[in-house]
């Protein structure tokens, strides 16, 4: 790693020992505009001082600007009309951070979760490492732990933290053993079971020059209905509320009365443009999801909510319990955006002010200068990657999306339920009739231009790693008609109702989504129909379907009632399989077409 960002964290610290010893007078001098006293002057030290807070969550180690629709910004522009803007990447975060750093004696920079976890190959590949030294080259002061940190497991996350080489990979660079976290990694809700203790710190407290704010950080209750098992196992997952509302108590009888909750849970915003203002006149409910009942039950000891979970961008306020509007933020995902928080901090009460709290989002543009030593790593990095990540995989003929798509059935979400149908149906392999893929595990899209020297359309292991990066064993087993069913239905339904989470189906399985029908009813159960025929709810069928959705994970219980379990192999080497089995150079694979599931609005 540089010694840049080392050397301006030292700075930092330097600048804040002199501070101590420099008279007031000096000190205020010293001191830029923002830390002045905000109108009287006099010479005399301010009662108040601006803090800086800089934020920005689920990253989910994308080090390299992202592919295709992930990797732009929606934008609403004077005359009402909006543009797509390409952002993101660490080479440019670490600029914008640094840029927006500059002339403000206190800034400290903190992020929603989700740091790591189906993470692109060059990050994945190694178990996130390089994202933990990309976020403490970015001088990263503190994280909450989001679900994807739990992907594998509570000891590998200790190690993210604490440091060490890979206890089964060992380290992958002679001579050099990963030094984990400069940073803290918060998990205030997270308990072991056996201890009921938080199995990491679950608050901070930042100082500068007297000045003190406290961090706690909380993941999502509903974690294990969205990470595999094995994830979670030993583990308990508090309310958010209840567990916040507990360090703020205990961080004001510290003495530290300026407090900021970092949370992975969010919201969706009323706009998908970054600049929307959800408190402009009219807007009404700029924001709605979990976020707004937990924001309005956050004890008023806390000042600011810094979110996640969502991938959206919002600036917003929601009032809390005693009425008072309180800024809650959400920078979008993959280091696309930054929030730029003002907290102006009271001396003599060592509060926020909380009529002072201002706020913005702002893209991390591609038209500045990439931070060097970003480049520098990345570089590192891919080196160790390349002989992986560059080998062909498959050909397309033109953009297969699925991130970036937004209607329920996307073309890559077909592709992938056809792979694991093919590579599962002979009978000594698992004899599946039909094939699920969750929604939630397609993490990209396949890009047909070309991101480096492969060419276009071609299928690289890392662009396919990308798609598909849980590498997650896939299951084969028995469920009734009736089930199968049940399970479509539970897409709309139960936990799902608000926000549905529709499944990908493989190719033969057709049914109709109605939703201008409420809860399971939206699913018509005589519409369900595989190869032409109606699905029988007293017929077994052999389903196929990660290890995630096998296990009921997001909310499919009915998937998770599976029996007569075969474990195959994962999804990614059945994906790679199925791109080099149906595609030639001279023959590429065209994006499927979008006919299984009719959709009445």
């Amino acid at each position: 790693m540089s010694a840049t960002p080392q050397k301006n964290r030292a700075s930092r610290r330097v600048l804040a020992a002199a501070a101590g010893l420099a008279t007031v007078g000096a000190l205020v001098a010293a001191m830029p505009a923002g830390a002045h006293d905000r109108g009287h002057g006099h010479g005399h030290p301010s009662r108040t001082v601006d803090v800086q807070l800089l934020s920005f969550n689920d990253l989910h180690g994308n080090l390299e600007p992202p592919a295709g629709s992930a990797g732009s910004v929606s934008e609403t522009q004077p005359d009402g009309t909006v543009k797509s803007v390409p952002a993101g990447g660490v080479e440019y975060l670490a600029t914008s951070l640094r840029t927006a750093r500059k002339g403000h004696a206190y800034s400290v920079t903190a992020a929603g979760g989700d740091m790591v976890g189906a993470s692109p190959l060059l990050s994945g590949l190694f178990h996130d490492e390089p994202t933990i030294e990309a976020l403490n080259g970015l001088d990263l002061d503190v994280t909450a732990v989001g679900n994807h940190e739990f992907d594998e497991g509570a000891t590998e996350l200790a190690r993210l933290q604490n440091g060490g080489c890979h206890p089964v990979e060992g380290c992958y660079e002679e001579g050099k053993k990963f030094k984990g976290a400069d940073f803290p990694y918060l998990a205030a809700n997270v308990t072991s079971e056996k201890t009921g203790k938080p199995i990491l710190k679950p608050y901070t407290v930042w100082k500068k020059n007297g000045v003190k704010i406290g961090f706690i950080g909380v993941t999502l209750e509903g974690t294990p209905n969205i990470v595999t098992a094995n994830g979670v196992k030993g583990l308990k997952f508090h309310d958010e509320i209840e567990t916040v509302n507990k360090y703020a108590k205990e961080l004001d009888r510290q003495g530290v009365k300026s407090i900021v909750a970092l949370i992975h849970e969010g919201g969706a915003p009323a706009s998908s443009s970054y600049n929307y203002d959800c408190d402009s006149p009219g807007a009404g409910d700029g924001i709605s999801g979990p976020i707004v009942d937990i924001a309005k039950g956050i004890t008023p000891k806390v000042d600011a909510l810094v979110t996640g979970h969502t991938h959206q961008a919002y600036v917003c306020t929601v009032p809390d319990p005693s009425g008072q509007p309180r800024m809650v933020t959400s920078a979008s995902s993959f280091g696309k955006i930054y929030t730029d928080t003002t907290l102006t901090y009271d001396r003599r009460t060592k509060d926020i002010v909380r009529t002072s709290v201002e706020s913005a989002n702002h893209i991390v543009s591609r038209d500045q200068a990439k931070a060097t030593d970003m480049t520098a790593l990345i570089a590192r990095w891919n080196t160790l990657a390349a002989p992986i990540a560059s080998r062909p995989q498959g050909y397309i003929s033109a953009d297969i999306n699925g991130r970036g798509s937004t209607a329920p059935e996307k073309p890559l979400g077909n592709l992938i339920a056809d792979a694991q149908l093919e590579g599962l149906a002979p009978a000594d392999k698992g004899g599946a009739v039909v094939a699920f893929m969750n929604p939630g595990g397609i993490r990209s899209d396949l890009v047909y231009a070309a991101s480096g020297s492969e060419g276009d359309g071609v299928v690289t292991y890392g662009e396919a790693f990308t798609v598909q990066p849980f590498t997650n064993m896939m299951n084969v087993v028995d469920l009734t008609g009736a089930q199968l069913v049940t399970a479509l239905q539970q897409q709309v339904s139960g936990s799902n109702a608000a926000s549905p989470k529709i499944l990908q189906v493989s190719k033969g399985l057709t049914y109709t989504l109605d939703m201008t029908k409420a809860g399971a009813d939206r699913v018509v159960a005589s519409s369900v129909l595989l190869n032409g025929e109606p699905i029988d709810p007293a017929k077994t069928y052999r389903v196929a379907m990660n290890e995630f959705l096998a296990g009921g994970g997001d909310g499919f219980a009915a998937l998770g009632q599976g029996t007569n379990k075969l474990v195959g192999p994962s999804d990614l080497d059945l994906f790679n399989a199925y791109l080099a089995a149906h595609s030639t150079a001279s023959a590429p694979l065209a994006p499927p077409a979008t006919d299984r599931i009719t959709v009445v609005q």
